[in-house]
């Protein structure tokens, strides 16, 4: 892949969280414009649902994106990030 004509900069958060209010940073983090992998494997799995349909809500309501990358890892991206998938 030629990134050779790739200028700026964007960031990537990496999210563990342990309880559920901490899937608001996620969804703010997206609405700032960041992409955001949510490693939800430290939580409870029912709580791990709730969390990751809370984020998946909000990311949805601000045009964003979702991918699932593992068993229990997201990814969420702004709409101004293309997400490709190599296989």
């Amino acid at each position: 892949m030629d990134l050779s004509g790739v200028s700026g900069f964007h960031e990537i958060i990496v999210l563990t969280p342990r309880g559920f209010e901490e899937g608001l940073d996620a969804v703010m983090a997206v609405r700032e414009q960041r992409t955001v992998l949510l490693n939800l494997s430290e939580m409870e799995s029912k709580l791990a649902q709730r969390t990751a349909d809370f984020v998946s809500g909000g990311v949805y309501a601000l045009h964003g994106q979702e991918r699932r990358v593992g068993e229990r890892v997201l990814l969420f991206a702004p709409s101004s990030v293309d997400i490709d998938q190599l296989s």
